[in-house]
């Protein structure tokens, strides 16, 4: 769950005031004073990390009530993919992912020789096949492995034996 805020909102006056009205030991100094005001960015409660967002006026009450209810009677928000862990591949997987695809790409580039567009290549361990329908260069292709290289790192498949196919459905529908 996130931070959940209470933005006093006032004016920099009154929390100058408030500064020096503290203990000497408890205040900041005018310099951190200034800096902290001057870096200071006023929260949205529209932003997710801002939420729920609480504005209390200098002489408002607090809305305890609303508080409470945010903090122990609200239902947590779904996580964020970028905070969720990723899954566990095999130790091998990356080995696999990369001579897989790399294979593929010399199967294709030996089957551009003899293909004409409209063709369909077969792939070794892969039950789709290739549409042929122009010829692709060895950077093209080189490229486009990269991508799928990337994208599967981030969400790697359980059996290796799945990657062919997948790499052959990722050209057909990224070379046309």
């Amino acid at each position: 769950m996130p931070d959940d805020e209470i933005f006093c909102d006032t004016n920099r006056d009154v929390a100058s005031e408030w500064n020096m009205a503290r203990p000497d030991e408890e205040r900041y100094s005018q310099d951190i004073f200034d800096g902290l005001v001057q870096r200071f960015e006023e929260p949205k409660a529209n932003n997710r990390w801002d939420s729920p967002l609480f504005v209390v006026q200098k002489d408002d009450a607090l809305p305890f009530e609303a508080i409470v209810d945010a903090l122990l009677r609200r239902k947590a928000p779904p996580p964020n993919a970028s905070t969720l862990p990723q899954p566990l591949s095999s130790t091998n997987f990356l080995y696999e992912l990369d001579k897989t695809t790399q294979d593929i790409l010399g199967v294709i580039m030996e089957s551009q020789k003899t293909s004409v567009p409209g063709d369909n290549i077969g792939i070794p361990g892969a039950t789709d096949k290739l549409q042929f329908t122009r010829s692709f260069t060895l950077a093209e292709l080189q490229r486009t492995r990269r991508q799928f290289i990337t994208y599967m790192k981030m969400h790697p498949v359980d059996n290796p034996g799945k990657i062919s196919n997948m790499f052959v459905q990722y050209l057909n529908n990224t070379l046309k």
